[in-house]
């Protein structure tokens, strides 16, 4: 059957351009283990991130709102879904490893916290030596998956999470794998995106109050504006000889603008952000919860991993729950209970 895995690689090799990453050339797993005989090694990855318990559970932490009401609000989840998608047409387009793109795009977010990035504040504020989603995403499939044996994936996958993360940061890095860096710009031009398409659907923005350099450079609908940065990255990536992934100077201006006006009427708008004040109380109150009482936490709750500091179980246990898991557990330990007579 190992004749399968090979002729896969094969085709990677007669069809990749050469700066793309060839399976058969990766650089290893944290540990030897031996070749799927059916699969490539990032296929393999890919696998075993979508069978992850942590990935079942972004279903359940918020992208942007609260627990919204709607449906078709996106959650931390499909977030990664669409950064998956957009991806892979990139990756597709350029002649790059597209297992090797979709397994970063699957695991990009696993680390990320309860209630967004007001859970990673808390964190990092609260955890000796900070936190961070992306640092966090990596413990997640080195340590905490598969009860402390992690999921042993291929360096090149693990590089990609931890180069993925942006914030107000550059939008673009080299340095990376080509693979890499195609995921770290489709998951800017997904959460622009999909974070307008819902500001506008929750009401706390219109369409029209985008700023005109953003309609004018990238449209004025969701659709236009995805297809635009999709096609200006393959076309800029292109024209530089694909030495890197990039967009051109007037779509990154513009998507700068864009990020800068939904941190402005959106991130930071206390209408939704207030939610998310709140909540985030929870995690300081359980995360000192759990420190008093490290025996319990330990015994009860916290992940077996012998050697590990409590405030570091603490930090992956609450990093690892979902929004209402969050919620419940807090009312459980925190709320008085009504007394049942027996």
């Amino acid at each position: 059957m190992h004749a399968i895995r090979e002729l896969l690689e094969d085709q990677e090799d007669r069809f990749l351009h050469p700066r793309a990453v060839r399976s058969r050339d990766t650089r290893g797993r944290p540990r030897d283990e031996p070749a799927c005989d059916i699969r490539p090694a990032f296929q393999h990855d890919r696998d075993r991130i979508v069978h992850a318990k942590a990935f079942r559970r972004l279903k359940h932490k918020a992208q942007v709102f609260l627990d919204p009401e709607g449906d078709h609000y996106r959650t931390r989840l499909t977030h990664t879904l669409e950064v998956s998608q957009i991806a892979r047409t990139i990756g597709r387009a350029l002649c790059l490893n597209e297992s090797l793109v979709e397994a970063i795009a699957l695991a990009h977010d696993l680390g990320h916290t309860p209630f967004g990035h007001a859970g990673e504040t808390v964190l990092r504020r609260l955890r000796p030596g900070g936190f961070h989603h992306a640092r966090q995403s990596l413990r997640v499939v080195d340590l905490l998956e598969r009860d402390g044996r992690g999921l042993n994936l291929t360096h090149e996958v693990r590089d990609g999470i931890v180069h993925h993360s942006k914030g107000k940061g550059e939008i673009l890095l080299g340095g990376a794998s080509l693979e890499a860096q195609v995921v770290r710009v489709a998951d800017l031009i997904a959460y622009l995106n999909h974070d307008v398409d819902d500001a506008v659907r929750a009401g706390v923005i219109r369409t029209e109050d985008l700023p005109g350099p953003v309609v004018r450079t990238l449209g004025r609908t969701h659709g236009d504006r995805i297809g635009t940065m999709v096609r200006d990255v393959i076309r800029a990536s292109m024209d530089r000889d694909w030495e890197v992934v990039v967009l051109s100077p007037p779509v990154h201006e513009a998507a700068v603008v864009l990020r800068e006006f939904l941190y402005e009427r959106v991130y930071d708008n206390p209408e939704v952000h207030g939610d998310f004040v709140k909540a985030s109380k929870i995690l300081e109150e359980l995360f000192a919860h759990f420190l008093a009482r490290p025996g319990w936490f330990r015994d009860t709750l916290a992940q077996p991993l012998p050697g590990e500091a409590v405030e570091d179980l603490a930090a992956d246990f609450l990093a690892g729950m979902t929004d209402r898991y969050a919620l419940a557990l807090y009312e459980r330990l925190f709320m008085p209970q009504p007394w049942r007579s027996l």
